[in-house]
């Protein structure tokens, strides 16, 4: 087969969870013998050096007027660009419509990812992007030929079920074998460690700062945040490491005993979740603290887990949990080889081409009708 794999609006860097997930999809695809080729869509900011390998078709951001008409001229490109690689199938990964990329359904069969609700997540982008997202989602919804979620939650809800595409569920992967297990820590108080990003209200990472201040014995470091304002003075036993390479946070993570999942996934009206910064730390061999339902560990009943409700008081009913699980971690690393058939990529990706194969071949009976 030849993929077009498409993604829109965001510049994929190789150190970004999704970056990384990109970087293996393709790189099984090809070692299962197919041409897979990238296609990026981004506003431009990002050096060259820090994104993924991939045909970038840039625009520039210049207020919202002028960034709009830059994106409508850079998807026309994009369009462009993907016919003249002739795919047999073109994997797009959700993003707000923009004109004219559904001209992309008539290169070749599309199947769409779905990895959040977009009406609910999208709110948060402001009243004008969030009411275009709602006016204008149906129009990939409904070309598209099949859909892939990352959760079992998303295919059952309306947001998608209603236009009755063929869906799988796949949960987000990591390949394991890539990632070298790090060795526990002898730290005599536990320490935690959260990484993820400003501006994410289900990251929850307000509740990480009242966790730190009811437990003064537990050290809890923060990736991805150099400021907290508005929780200062925060507690001496949390530390703010701002963004850090991958090479960086993983002298972080060495440190720690136990790492936390999004605390906050009830803020937008999610309860499931495979996030890729979990299974990262999960296959660097770190236990795990998980707030949602995991699609693929959800019943595995591992004793490296921690699972705590997705509510807006779990840290004031669990906090304690939380505290005891992190002392029971300390010297302890999760069990790769129990984890490697529910997390790991290679199985993930077979069942997606597998998808790709159905859907072509579809395709292929409706016109020889």
């Amino acid at each position: 087969m030849r993929i077009a794999y498409v993604s829109l609006h965001w510049a994929r860097t190789k150190n970004s969870g999704v970056g990384k997930k990109i970087e293996n999809q393709l790189d099984v695809w090809r070692r299962a013998g197919h041409e897979a080729r990238m296609f990026m869509h981004a506003a431009t900011g990002e050096p060259a050096e820090r994104l993924i390998e991939a045909q970038v078709i840039p625009y520039e951001s210049r207020g919202k007027i002028v960034t709009e008409l830059n994106r409508i001229r850079a998807a026309r490109q994009l369009v462009n660009a993907v016919k003249e690689f002739k795919p047999d199938i073109i994997y797009l990964r959700y993003g707000i419509y923009v004109y004219p990329a559904h001209r992309l359904m008539k290169i070749a069969p599309v199947i769409e990812e779905i990895n959040t609700n977009d009406l609910t997540q999208h709110e948060d982008l402001g009243g004008i992007y969030s009411l275009y997202n709602r006016l204008t989602r149906g129009i990939f919804l409904r070309l598209v030929r099949g859909l892939v979620t990352v959760s079992r939650e998303l295919e059952v809800s309306p947001a998608f079920a209603l236009y009755r595409k063929p869906t799988r569920v796949i949960a987000n992967g990591i390949e394991l074998d890539a990632f070298a297990p790090l060795s526990a820590p002898s730290n005599e108080s536990p320490r935690l460690v959260f990484i993820g990003s400003p501006g994410y209200i289900w990251h929850g990472v307000d509740k990480l700062v009242d966790f730190a201040r009811r437990f003064s014995d537990v050290q809890l470091d923060i990736v991805g945040y150099d400021s907290l304002p508005e929780h200062e003075p925060l507690p001496r036993n949390l530390t703010l490491h701002g963004y850090l390479s991958s090479e960086q946070y993983l002298k972080v993570l060495a440190r720690a005993d136990v790492a936390i999942s999004s605390l906050a996934l009830h803020r937008i009206q999610l309860d499931e979740a495979s996030t890729l910064k979990s299974r990262e730390c999960l296959a660097l061999g770190l236990p795990l603290v998980v707030a949602y339902t995991d699609t693929d560990l959800d019943d595995a009943g591992f004793d490296f887990l921690l699972k705590i409700p997705n509510k807006e008081d779990n840290i004031h009913t669990h906090g304690e949990a939380i505290r005891e699980f992190a002392y029971r971690m300390r010297g302890v690393r999760a069990d790769r080889g129990a984890l490697k058939d529910r997390i790991d990529s290679t199985r993930k990706e077979e069942l997606r081409l597998k998808f790709f194969r159905e859907i072509i071949n579809k395709k292929l009976d409706a016109d020889s009708r």
